[in-house]
């Protein structure tokens, strides 16, 4: 693990997905003070994030503030109290489809959150502020796989506006006020304790519920599926490497660079489970992306990372973990 020179780090969104992964894989060295913030919202209504939480705080060198990033005085508090040096910002508002219904929500945690996030690491001098984006902002690119310096001015849902104007808004602290950001452009992650909202976890639960999947652009969407493990190892081999320009900005991709089709993907999913889906195929839906593709290079030359899980595999570690945890009596689908 390749962090040598910081001992605090703060994760928000530590109860959700990524950053319950990151977290506890950063918790396996006990060097580190790990600080999570979460708001533990009631979006999708599940108990996941409470069970990932209740894993966390098992570890000695965890500490958990139920904290808001749109709430300005406690971020700031949090930040004097506990003296962050490095800073990885998770906390987000996530998925497309709900934000075409909810833009405002976005407004609020994405923006409004995210400026309080960059003000406190200007404020408190944190040696390096990584934070997530995604690879939603690259719209509809026609040209891949898809690379850092592509065209990002064409979000198709304000769920990637959002996540473009982060990026813009950290390049302007790292130009005036030189502080050190690295944004992070995440591929399509699935895994074990992942969000209810996603394919993998719709798809699963769909088949051995005996309900229908609905196949958005009929099922011809192509996506770089991540499995969490080589998004969490992307983030870690980047926390001891800030950027060092005159402007201390970075963006990197992470991602498998394998894309598959979501039938593909589906196909899979009924292989390990032995259960054929009933399909319902429906047109392109406003917001989607018709395809995404990562080109790694830039991040594999940085830091050498190669992303090793072959889609077979997480699907099958995924599948072996929602079966155990739904078998649990005091677990529900809610």
């Amino acid at each position: 693990m390749p962090i040598k020179r910081y001992k605090n780090i703060l994760i928000t969104g530590c109860a959700g997905f990524i950053g319950y992964h990151l977290s506890k894989k950063l918790l396996e060295n006990t060097r580190f003070k790990i600080y999570g913030i979460d708001n533990i919202n009631d979006y999708l209504k599940n108990q996941i994030k409470k069970k990932r939480l209740a894993i966390l705080k098992k570890q000695k060198n965890f500490n958990f503030e139920k904290t808001d990033i749109t709430n300005q005085k406690k971020i700031d508090f949090s930040f004097k109290k506990n003296q962050y040096e490095v800073v990885i910002n998770l906390a987000a508002q996530a998925g497309v489809l709900y934000s075409i219904e909810n833009p405002e929500t976005y407004l609020k945690n994405n923006i409004e959150g995210f400026f309080n996030i960059l003000a406190a690491s200007k404020k408190f001098n944190i040696k390096h502020l990584i934070f997530a984006s995604t690879s939603s902002v690259y719209g509809p690119a026609n040209n891949f796989p898809l690379r850092e310096y592509d065209n990002t001015d064409k979000p198709l849902s304000f769920y990637a506006a959002t996540k473009k104007s982060n990026e813009v808004m950290a390049h302007s602290f790292s130009n005036v006020y030189k502080l050190p950001c690295t944004g992070l452009r995440f591929f399509t992650v699935y895994g074990p304790m992942g969000r209810p909202d996603m394919a993998l976890f719709k798809f699963t639960k769909a088949i051995l519920n005996k309900k229908n999947i609905y196949l958005n652009n009929n099922g011809n969407h192509v996506r770089d599926f991540t499995y969490i493990d080589d998004i969490v190892s992307g983030i870690i081999k980047l926390i001891n490497i800030p950027p060092k320009k005159k402007i201390p900005f970075e963006i990197f991709n992470i991602g498998n660079s394998n894309p598959k089709k979501l039938k593909s993907f589906l196909s899979e999913i009924e292989n390990y489970l032995g259960i054929k889906a009933k399909i319902k195929y429906r047109d392109l839906q406003v917001g989607d992306i018709y395809k995404t593709h990562a080109s790694v290079d830039k991040l594999k030359n940085k830091t050498g990372y190669q992303a090793s899980t072959e889609i077979k595999i997480g699907i099958k570690k995924f599948i072996d973990w929602y079966k155990e945890y739904f078998s649990q009596p005091e677990e529900n689908n809610n």
